[in-house]
């Protein structure tokens, strides 16, 4: 086991992503595999704070979750109070209220978080 260090800079990053490479078929419950578990804890801190990863726009989200899915606007018509309301939400025209934003994570399982960006 190799000594670990904070990733401070991108060369501490690509040291760490070079020595995960290299130990990456480590056995569970060895030395390797704790190292592993480590390095990976210490690249996520530093990704979260160096390359965060921004939340999808919300409208964009449910465009995405309805074509998935292969919904249409009147689909969503009976969770968001009509198929006119359902056009001036995906056309920006409307914001989302609490109740939509419930059904929209009780129907679709988009995350409240995603959805509050869009009030």
């Amino acid at each position: 086991m190799s000594a670990i260090k904070p990733i401070r800079n991108a060369a501490d990053y690509q040291q760490a992503m070079a020595r995960i490479e290299s130990i990456f078929e480590a056995a569970p419950g060895s030395a390797e595999f704790d190292e592993l578990d480590v390095l990976t804890t210490l690249i996520q801190a530093y990704d979260a704070v160096h390359h965060p990863i921004p939340e999808p726009d919300p409208i964009e989200y449910i465009k995405y979750k309805m074509q998935e899915r292969g919904l249409r606007q009147r689909d969503l018509a009976e969770w968001l109070g009509g198929e006119s309301r359902v056009s001036e939400i995906l056309n920006r025209r409307r914001k989302l209220t609490a109740k939509m934003m419930k059904a929209l994570h009780d129907n679709l399982g988009i995350s409240a978080e995603v959805l509050l960006a869009a009030a």
